[in-house]
Parts: C-alpha cells; sequence; structure tokens
C-alpha cells in the first residue's frame, strides 16, 4: 500500500512532530505534502528517509492549489490519503475525492471548545469542515475529549475513531549526566529551582501566567521551549517583573534530541534540567508535552490535559491539575521548590501512550478506509459507483495494511 499524508505546514508544532514520529513506525511506504511552509519538520522528515513535497499555497483562498493538489495525487497512484490540519483537511478531502481516491482518513490534532488551531471556531468555519469531513471515510481524534467534541458538532460516531498520539518514552528517561551538562550550557546554577514549560507562544498557551508565576518566586528560572507572535511580549514582561535573568526563552527545540552538532539541547535534555513542569493553556486537544514530561520523571501541574484527565488518577499520579489563577500556581509552585528536586518513576500512562501502540491502532483504521466503499463524483458521460481498494489489486499490499501492523494490541 502507498500512502501520502497532506498536511498544512511543516514548522514546528505539535501535529506536526506527531506526523513525523508516527511515521518512523509505519509498515507502508509515505510520502508528506505540505500546503505551505516546509520548515523544520520537513528537514527532519527528509532526513528520515521520506519524500516531503512543497506545494506552494498562498493563502486559505488559494483556490488554485486544488487542482494541483489533484494533479499530484493522481500521479501518484496512491492507494490511501491523510490529511492533517484544518486547511489541509478541507483542500486534502476534496481533492482526493476529486482525483479518484476512496479511502481518505483526516485527523483532528487542535480542536477547542472555543477554536481549532488558535482560530475561533465561527459558524462558517464549523459548517465547512463539516461539508469537508463528510467526504472522507474516517476521521481521527487524539482523545476521547476531541472525539466528543466532534460527535457534538454532528459527526456520526461510528466515523469517528480515536487514535491518541504518542511518544518514544525511552527517548525522556532520566540522566542524571544529562541534567548537569544541560544545565551548564544554559546558564543555569547546578542547584537552582527550574521550573519548565514547551509549546508554542501563542495568547492560548497563556505563558504569561507561566512567567508571572516563576517572576514571583525569587531564585526559581524558567525554561520555556517554543516560539511564536508572543515571544517579544513575554521578553518585555519578564523584564517588567525584574525577571529578565532568570526567565530563559530557549526557542524552537527538537523534540527528538539535541541538535546534529551537539550543541543545542532538545526537549529530552531539557525536561532532565527542570524540576517541575507546567502547561498553563486552557484549552487542548491532547496534552502531549506534559506526557512527555511524565516519562522524564517529572511531576507536573496543568490546567487542561485531556491525555490524563480523561483517565483514572491512578494512571499519572505525578500530574496534578490546578486553576487557571496566577496565585493558586505560585503557590504550588512554591510548595515544590521547598520539599526539593525529586525523580519520580515513569507512570502507567507513559505505556499507554507509547507510539508504536498508536501506530498499529491507526493502521486498523486504514484497513476500515480501505473496506468501506466511498462514492466517488461521476466521470464525464458516465454515472457515480463505489470505489474500495479490493476492486484494484494492483494496488493493495497482498495481505492488506493490517497484516504489517506492528505488535501490540492495537
Amino acid at each position: 500500500m502507498k500512502a501520502l499524508h497532506i498536511i498544512t505546514g511543516l514548522g514546528v508544532g505539535g501535529a506536526e512532530q506527531q506526523l513525523r514520529l508516527l511515521l518512523r513506525h509505519m509498515p507502508m511506504p509515505c510520502d508528506v505534502l505540505t500546503l505551505t511552509n516546509p520548515g523544520p519538520v520537513a528537514d527532519g522528515l527528509r532526513s528520515d528517509g521520506v519524500r516531503v513535497v512543497h506545494l506552494g499555497m498562498s493563502g486559505n483562498r488559494d483556490l488554485g492549489a486544488l487542482p494541483k493538489l489533484v494533479r499530484f495525487i493522481r500521479r501518484g497512484r496512491y492507494d490511501l490519503v491523510h490529511t492533517h490540519l484544518y486547511r489541509a483537511c478541507v483542500y486534502g478531502r476534496l481533492a482526493a475525492r476529486l482525483a479518484g481516491v476512496g479511502a481518505t482518513v483526516a485527523t483532528e490534532h487542535s480542536l477547542g471548545d472555543a477554536e481549532i488551531e488558535g482560530r475561533p471556531l465561527s459558524r462558517g468555519v464549523r459548517s465547512l469542515y463539516l461539508a469537508s469531513e463528510r467526504l472522507g471515510a474516517a476521521t481521527v481524534a487524539v482523545s476521547d475529549t476531541v472525539a466528543a467534541r466532534l460527535e457534538g458538532w454532528g459527526v456520526p460516531p461510528a466515523r469517528v475513531h480515536v487514535v491518541p498520539n504518542g511518544i518514544e518514552a525511552a527517548r525522556f528517561r532520566f540522566d542524571a549526566g544529562v541534567r548537569r551538562a544541560t544545565r551548564a550550557r544554559t546558564g543555569l546554577p547546578e542547584r537552582a529551582f527550574v521550573v519548565g514549560g514547551v509549546g508554542r507562544l501563542v495568547p492560548g498557551k497563556r505563558f504569561d501566567v507561566l512567567v508571572r508565576a516563576v517572576a514571583a518566586l525569587p531564585g526559581a528560572h524558567l525554561l520555556l521551549a517554543g516560539d511564536g507572535p508572543e515571544r517579544a511580549a513575554l521578553r518585555t514582561l519578564a523584564a517588567e517583573l525584574g525577571a529578565q535573568a532568570r526567565i530563559h526563552l530557549l526557542g524552537e527545540r527538537d523534540p527528538l534530541g539535541d541538535s546534529p552538532d551537539g550543541r543545542t539541547p532538545g526537549i529530552p535534555a531539557l525536561l532532565a534540567a527542570m524540576d517541575v513542569f507546567v502547561s498553563p493553556s486552557r484549552e487542548e486537544a491532547f496534552g502531549l508535552a506534559v506526557v512527555e514530561a511524565l516519562a522524564a520523571g517529572l511531576p507536573v501541574l496543568h490546567v487542561t490535559c485531556p491525555a490524563i484527565d480523561d483517565l483514572p488518577a491512578a494512571q499519572a499520579p505525578g500530574a496534578r491539575r490546578i486553576g487557571t489563577g496566577t496565585e493558586e500556581l505560585v503557590a504550588a509552585l512554591r510548595g515544590h521548590m521547598e520539599a526539593g528536586a525529586s525523580r519520580l518513576p515513569a507512570p502507567p500512562v507513559v505505556r499507554r501512550y507509547d507510539i508504536a501502540r498508536s501506530a498499529a491502532r491507526l493502521l486498523d483504521v486504514y484497513g476500515l478506509a480501505l473496506a468501506a466503499p466511498v462514492p466517488l463524483p461521476p466521470a464525464r458521460g458516465g454515472t457515480a459507483e463505489p470505489l474500495t481498494t479490493a476492486r484494484d489489486p494492483a494496488h493493495r499490499s497482498p495481505a492488506g495494511p493490517a497484516a504489517a501492523a506492528p505488535g501490540g494490541d492495537g
């Protein structure tokens, strides 16, 4: 089987990195087409041996991108098209249908109650999403919370499949030597109390609350990995609070490891240098950074995290849910500061979100999509007929995708 993944962009972000990680665990050849911004994740995919193509789309209303996308899919003779993020889902599902690919899967990575990928959920945005959703064979939600939101919109439950995000837990296993080396490279005192955060620097992540909380704790430092439009405002806020020497805005860092030259610590090394991890965002679709922090043995404070909130508390005993106020966060951090740094064993939730299990579940969804007949638009002068991959053995692996699935209970 041959699959094409279509994504809106390949800058550093949770959906983009998750795609890269998933492709490392998929047994079939996959190409990736990005509509815009072939950023750092495109470079990472290419280094993994994945073919990456940039369509060069200029904006949401660049309708000329649609025929280009249709031609690309036809030339590639793909058995399945998998779309990621809003724009790619809208254009990609329509293009796949026009190109004659009936097996189309879309993953909803970032759907909140009031916004999708940071944009307000207006009636028009929702209507366009629902119209394009009907063109696909299946929709993947990254958490039970997202699945419930989709069903609340009116997506039939039978079309929604939960495939949680995943991590390679071994990458985040704590190492005391890495902790010392990373603190030295980032200019942190060896015994300083270090608070951490990871994510896009956008208003919805509410990192300003985290900056204020750390600034209110003399001697505490903040390591904040990520970039975005709020970076300058956060730097200004730290200066206004007199804490610029203790607030470290690190920019984008590779979630899979250090830079190739070894000079720039990646997310695993930065987590080793932290003492407590904070996710202050009010809305999340999953909360992958929280799971990575738990895999590193860190205690976690979070406002919302479906990956944890949807499960019994015993699955993540090191995670504590807090309110949205700055004072509550300051009090919680002060408690950790006074108790001193301690590392926790990786909780059961880390095994639950192993990337190999997620890949196996996704292959099951692919099997359903390939088997389900999807009506295609009529050819000129003819009538529409259902298409299934089973009609055309030349475009199937001999045993189908399920036979190639990696081990696990997916």
